[in-house]
Formats: structure tokens, sequence, C-alpha cells
């Protein structure tokens, strides 16, 4: 579903990608490990087209995207959430996720609050928001809820435009313990056809939803394979100054 090949990226002398090379099959969940400058997300903003690589490609269901915009790749079916959040803090939740629904089904931007009213855009709000446990939260505006809530939005914005691939950027950055265990609960619920590539900092969540792992260091893939074959791995546990015992 997504395969990336030998995606290399450098800015002046600093290389922070480096030959990248990532297959990730339909329905799978990988997660990306990485220490802090491991070019973790300079390879999402490549995948999405944010930044041109310099040098490899990057193919969606097939189809070369490598050279393609942030928009074109949207429309072929790849999606993201941010880190960060990228809201609109002056609508509501249901409104903030009609937007992206609209997008996804051709409305017209400019009439964003008719759109919200057709049937096709009302069907992926509410579904959206079942999958996110946002159902009871589509009339408060986005500066009244919890961060944790916001979090969820950032990923209901993306589901919504209905892709077939989700990138993920430490999708439980800033929240606390509780927030985490029921955002491990919403990545359950997702389909299962959704292929799902994610950053996570948090260990434990990220051994527990992953079905496979990849390690960034310096820019380079240094391991591949499944959560226990990491678990025992020598080279991840220097890397990360410690042991996975607590994972």
């Amino acid at each position: 579903m997504l395969e990336v090949a030998k995606l290399s990226k450098h800015f002046g002398a600093l290389h922070v990608t480096r030959d990248v090379t990532i297959n990730v099959e339909k329905g799978e969940r990988r997660v990306i490990l990485g220490p802090n400058g491991a070019g973790k997300t300079t390879l999402f903003n490549q995948l999405v087209g944010v930044f041109s690589p310099d040098s490899g490609t990057i193919k969606i269901d097939g189809k070369d995207v490598t050279n393609w915009s942030v928009e074109e790749r949207a429309k072929h079916g790849l999606s993201r959430s941010y880190q960060q959040n990228t809201l609109f803090d002056g609508l509501k939740i249901g409104e903030n996720l009609a937007l992206a629904a609209s997008v996804n089904t051709g409305h017209s931007m400019s009439m964003w609050r008719d759109s919200l009213t057709t049937p096709d855009v009302m069907a992926i709000v509410r579904d959206t928001a079942a999958q996110v446990d946002l159902t009871h939260h589509l009339d408060k505006y986005v500066t009244d809820v919890s961060y944790g809530i916001r979090r969820q939005l950032e990923v209901g914005l993306a589901l919504a435009t209905q892709p077939s691939v989700l990138l993920m950027d430490e999708p439980t950055s800033g929240v606390g313990p509780k927030m985490i265990h029921a955002f491990h609960h919403v990545l359950k619920r997702l389909p299962s056809e959704l292929t799902i590539v994610i950053i996570e900092h948090d260990m434990s969540l990220a051994f527990d939803v992953a079905d496979s792992m990849t390690v960034l260091n310096q820019g380079e893939v240094v391991f591949e394979g499944s959560p226990d074959e990491a678990k025992s791995s020598r080279l991840l546990q220097e890397i990360y100054l410690g042991t996975w015992e607590d994972a």
C-alpha cells in the first residue's frame, strides 16, 4: 500500500534521511521509532509532499506520487494528523469535521456551512465522530474542549477525508496516561483495512498497537521487525539508553 524506496533528504550539509526504504502492507499498523533528530518528522513531510526528496521514490497503492502535491496525494488516499493542533478554533467540532469531509466529497469550501447539511457529509461526520469518540462533542466549540479532545479531533480530521493510508505524528503528544489509554482504544476501533503509520513516543502504546516497527537513527533505518524482535534488539537498547522492560 505504501512503498518508500531509497528516500533521501538533506538541508545543506545536514542529511536528515538517508536511503530510507519502507514497505507497508494494506491494513498494517507500522510504528516509526527513533530518538530526537532521527529524521522521523522529515520523513513524514516527504511522504505527504511538504518536502521534495533529493532522491528516492514514494508509491501509494502502486502509483508513483513522488512528484505529486500535498493535495494530489490527499485525493489519492493519503492523510496525516499533526503533532501540533491544526484546528479551526472558532468553529464547532462538527464543523471542523464537515470541512474535512467536504473536501473529500467535492463540495465547495466556500459553502462549508451548507455542506454540513448534505447527507453524504453528515454521514461521514457521524461515522468519524463515532470512530474517535467525539459523538457527544459535535456541538462544542474547539476552544471549549480539553487538549485531549483536540487531539482526538486532529485524528478525526484526517479520518474524515476517508484515507487509505493514515500518517499519525505523535498522536498522544502532550496528553496524560488516562488519555493515552483512551487513545489506544480509538486506534483499535479504526477500520482494519486502513493502513496506519505512526510516529509515537509512548513505548507502551507503540508496542501494543504495532504490527511491525521501523527505527530511524541519524536519518537511516537501523531496524525493521516485529515488536517482539524490537524488544530483544541490543542495538535499540543502546540507541534508547535503556531497555524495553517497561514497554
